[in-house]
């Protein structure tokens, strides 16, 4: 398990968020964030789903034992699909996403190209794949179905930064 910092704690009370694989038993806690993070959730079988792959890589942020984040990503044959970032909204800006996304770079191959969609809209999200390499390199028209909006598509390819570059007014997030 692999530790972050908390960029918004004091120095006194300087809280560890821990990064592990994302489990079953995480379940409810994650539903409990996608169900307040997403106007579109995912449903209990799309997770259960994605946790059997054995080549998918999911992994949980948590703050003491309690859940602060997740990330899942799936192997496709000569890619992998960042599929699922959320972190619970009340713990927004912390660098939980950040670290998640640091630490999935971190376990797969370098030369290995990762994609994802992300709403047009969520500029903060985009802001932050960019600081990692990502490129917008297309868009799906009308892809969220809640509203319609259409999703910006990025890539990072083989030549990968080994760390983000903090936003402004952020510290970065360290393994």
């Amino acid at each position: 398990m692999s530790e972050i910092a908390d960029p918004q704690a004091s120095e006194d009370s300087a809280q560890r968020l821990a990064i592990r694989r994302l489990a079953y038993a995480d379940l409810p806690g994650v539903l409990s964030i996608e169900r307040r993070a997403f106007l579109t959730p995912w449903s209990m079988a799309m997770f259960v789903l994605e946790l059997s792959k054995p080549s998918g890589i999911c992994l949980a942020s948590l703050e003491g034992n309690s859940l602060r984040g997740y990330l899942v990503c799936s192997r496709y044959s000569d890619m992998w699909h960042l599929m699922n970032v959320a972190v619970d909204p009340g713990h927004a800006r912390r660098g939980i996403a950040t670290g998640l996304v640091k630490h999935l770079l971190g376990v797969i191959e370098p030369r290995d190209k990762v994609m994802l969609e992300v709403r047009g809209s969520n500029a903060a999200a985009i802001a932050m794949y960019e600081r990692f390499g990502f490129k917008a390199v297309g868009s799906r028209r009308r892809y969220y179905q809640d509203n319609g909006e259409d999703a910006v598509v990025m890539e990072q390819g083989s030549v990968r930064r080994s760390e983000a570059k903090p936003s402004p007014g952020e510290e970065p997030a360290s393994s």
